[in-house]
Order: structure tokens, then sequence, then C-alpha cells
């Protein structure tokens, strides 16, 4: 201590005398001056007057003859002065500690700039007292180091998706590290994660064209299924207009076939009155005058349908042609009454 602020002094008046820089030699100096200090020397320490009160969530470590002694907890405590020496006073609260802005590449050769904060507590004053000169100095620079390797693990795509397990992986890693120094390391939060202008202006071009091939990929399949939409409709338009055919052919299948059926049934109801009146008595000898009567009207409508006409030799001798209608008469009174009725009921259809 006595020969470090000689040499202060003397970078002082070094600067002074230069007349350039004196504004940043002093503040350098200072601060290198309180890093080659000890953590004791800078945390102030109550003076030992026998009676003392320890303040609640501190723990006081106190040595005798320059070995340690006891940890003081809250409360009335008394001490032998000049004896008993308040070495160390540590906070039991939790403790907030900035890691300052730094560097780091990731996997893919990207620098990237980022900070953070840590959130420590003392578990074990002794150790910390102990275990290491300065531990919040100490966890600082092992959180700075840690960040540095894990970052360089992952690639920039992956950093603000792994942001949590990236906090995660530095916490454990502190932990692991910092037990013999009497820390834990309850959580850490990266801050901001500041990128080159560069790697800035490629994410938005990045961004921009993932958004056009997002509306590309939309208007396709909206096209696509609108292509689709139109096939199913004409789809079904084709398959309702076939079931309606087939429905109107069938009905008029049904209708034919009803119909057939009704013409049948007036055709077997007229066989039958025929016929039952044929089997009736003089039924036969009608049939028989009927028959011969068209037979004669028959070669009457020759001549009008045609200009060539085909006539019985016997046509000037009536009572030739009488007596062939009586010869077809007595044909007809041999045939059996339903065959004659069936032809006559035909004939007139």
């Amino acid at each position: 201590m006595m020969t470090t602020v000689p040499m202060l002094r003397g970078m002082v008046s070094r600067s002074v005398a230069t007349a350039t820089g004196t504004r940043n030699l002093v503040p350098i100096a200072h601060q290198r001056l309180l890093q080659q200090r000890p953590y004791s020397q800078r945390k102030k320490t109550p003076i030992n007057t026998g009676v003392n009160f320890v303040s609640q969530q501190e723990a006081w470590v106190v040595e005798r003859f320059g070995k340690f002694k006891e940890i003081l907890e809250p409360g009335l405590r008394f001490l032998i002065p000049i004896i008993d020496e308040i070495k160390y006073v540590h906070s039991l609260k939790e403790l907030v500690i900035e890691i300052p802005s730094q560097s780091a590449i990731t996997q893919d050769n990207v620098t990237l700039h980022l900070d953070g904060v840590l959130y420590l507590r003392v578990v074990d004053p002794f150790k910390a007292s102990y275990g290491v000169e300065d531990p919040h100095y100490s966890v600082a620079q092992l959180a700075q180091t840690t960040m540095r390797s894990e970052l360089g693990t992952l690639t920039l795509d992956t950093v603000f998706k792994e942001r949590q397990t990236l906090n995660v992986a530095i916490v454990d890693a502190i932990n692991q590290a910092a037990e013999p120094w009497g820390l834990t390391c309850l959580r850490c939060e990266i801050r901001d994660i500041m990128l080159p202008d560069r790697v800035v202006e490629d994410m938005q071009r990045q961004v921009s064209a993932e958004r056009k091939k997002r509306a590309a990929i939309l208007e396709s399949e909206g096209t696509q299924q609108a292509t689709i939409n139109v096939a199913e409709g004409k789809k079904r338009s084709v398959i309702l207009s076939s079931e309606a055919d087939m429905a109107k052919k069938g009905n008029l299948a049904k209708g034919e076939a009803d119909a057939i059926v009704f013409k049948a049934d007036a055709t077997a109801k007229a066989i039958r009155t025929v016929a039952e009146a044929i089997q009736s008595e003089g039924g036969q000898d009608a049939v028989a005058l009927t028959i011969a009567k068209e037979y004669i009207e028959a070669f009457g409508n020759i001549a009008k349908e045609t200009n060539t006409t085909l006539l019985p030799a016997n046509l000037s001798d009536p009572a030739s042609m009488i007596a062939q209608a009586s010869t077809i008469f007595n044909n007809v009174k041999t045939m059996n009454a339903d065959h004659v009725a069936k032809m006559i009921v035909e004939k007139k259809n």
C-alpha cells in the first residue's frame, strides 16, 4: 500500500508535465489501484469496540491473532478489543453484478457484443473470505469467459432462440466453479445482444425474403385450393346431373311399365269379355258374320290404297264370294272362342 501511493503520485505528476492526456491517466491509475487492493480492504469493516451489533443479513468474520476464530451472526456480540479483529463483513442478501459488454464469436464466425446481469448470494462466509481474494470480481470474470465459450457453440440463428439455454449454461458453469468460493449464482440474464450493421442489414433482407416466400406460398396454396374447389364443384354438378337423368329414366321406365301393365290388364279384360260373349248363345254366329263382313270390306278398301290391285277371279260372282265367306264362317266356328276373341281384339288395336 505504501509503495503504490508514490507510484500514483509519480504518474499524476508526469501526466501534468506532458500537458496531454492528463484527464485520462489519473482515473485509469486509480482503477488499477482499486483492482490491486484486496477485496477485504475495499470493504469497510467495523472497529471492534468490545460490544458489537451485527446487522440482519450480515456475517462478520473474526480473527484472533491473525487466525480465523468465528463468524458472528446478527445480534449483540462481545469481542475482546485489540486481540479480536473483525476481518471481513459479508452481506447475505442477493447481490446484483453487471457483466460489462464484451465481444464474442459465434460458430458461424459472426462477432456479437453482449452484456448481462448476475444475481449472486454468499452461502458460506468462511469460503468467501479465504477461498478467493475477490469473489465478486472472480465470478464476473468467470461469467464473461463462460459466455464467450457458450456462444462459440451456437450459430447466429440459434443465439436468440437458445437465449434461455445460454443463461442456464452460464449459471451451471458458475456454480461449479464458485462452490469453493462460498457463492451461488441464482440466475443470469443477458440484457443486450448487439450485432454489426452489416449483419443487421443481412438479417433484414433475409426476413424480407422469408415474408415474400410465405406470401408466394400462400398465394399458390390459395390458387390450388380454388382450382380444387372448382373441380369439386364440376364433379358434384356432373354427379347430380347424372343422378337426375337416372332418376328421370327410372321414372319414365316405371311409367312405361305401369302403362304396359295397365294396357295388358285392359287387353286381358277385353279378351275375357269377348270370349265370354262368344261362349254365349249366338256368339259363334255373330263372330262368323263379323269376319265375313270384314273380309268383304277388305276387298273394297284395296282399290283405295294403291293403283295396282289383285282381285280374286270370282269377283263378278257374288254368290261365289258369299260361299267363300260362308266357308270362313264355318272355319271360324270350329276355332276356340278365346283364340278368336284375341284375334278380334288385336285387329282392333
